[in-house]
């Protein structure tokens, strides 16, 4: 499947429901060796990829899922979130929360389905593949910017391969299960992660999408 880039950006969306149907290593290989033509600041590059499929794959999310579900909150190695929530990202947060508990038919009260939902993050949404995108903890905020860029390409690129992606802060919320499990040193940040696989079209939580603000609202133009 060939797609311009316009309809490629618009067609990407955060997949939350998987087929239980594997992805080709090489399918993974050519995304990556595409996605790497990123823009980074003098060429740094600041991208170190995990790909983790099968076994390693149900160790690591059972390993997370353990502590996930003792009530041991992960910590990630850099702040993601503000720490206090102002409008207007406070209602788009609400409002996403809303659209995914809707989706789903999760009753505001129900905060054990709530519960199960979110631990559904710490298994990728049991997509086939979990990538885990790491950088040297020497780097500074520009390097953040390329890793953006670095992301989009990846899902971009998968939707080209008839693939469907979910960026997830959550796969970096506990970094040090993640670097014992797959040895890497104190000396790495973990970012996040992303779920990849096979989007399953019928399932409900793929069928609600997000809204986005006009252009007239975020940007001013200067003759």
């Amino acid at each position: 499947m060939s797609l311009a880039v316009h309809q490629a950006v618009l067609q990407r969306h955060s997949v939350r429901a998987f087929l239980d149907k594997p992805v080709e290593t090489r399918v993974i290989h050519r995304i990556l060796e595409r996605a790497r033509f990123a823009p980074s600041g003098v060429n740094t590059q600041p991208w170190q990829v995990s790909v983790v499929t099968g076994q390693s794959k149900q160790r690591l999310q059972a390993a997370m899922l353990e502590r996930f579900n003792a009530g041991e909150r992960g910590q990630m190695d850099y702040h993601y979130y503000p720490d206090e929530w102002k409008p207007p990202y406070k209602m788009r947060r609400i409002e996403t929360g809303k659209r995914l508990y809707g989706a789903l038919n999760i009753a505001r009260e129900d905060k054990e389905r709530q519960l199960a939902q979110w631990a559904a993050n710490y298994r990728a949404f049991d997509a086939p593949v979990m990538l885990l995108f790491w950088m040297d903890k020497g780097l500074q905020t520009g390097s953040y910017l390329d890793y953006g860029m670095f992301w989009q390409n990846i899902m971009l690129l998968a939707l080209e391969e008839g693939l469907a992606t979910c960026p997830q802060g959550a796969l970096g919320e506990y970094p040090e299960i993640a670097r014992a499990q797959l040895g890497y040193g104190d000396d790495k940040l973990l970012l996040g992660g992303m779920a990849l696989g096979h989007e399953d079209l019928a399932h409900p939580v793929n069928q609600y999408r997000t809204d986005r603000e006009p252009v007239e609202a975020f940007s001013r133009f200067f003759d």
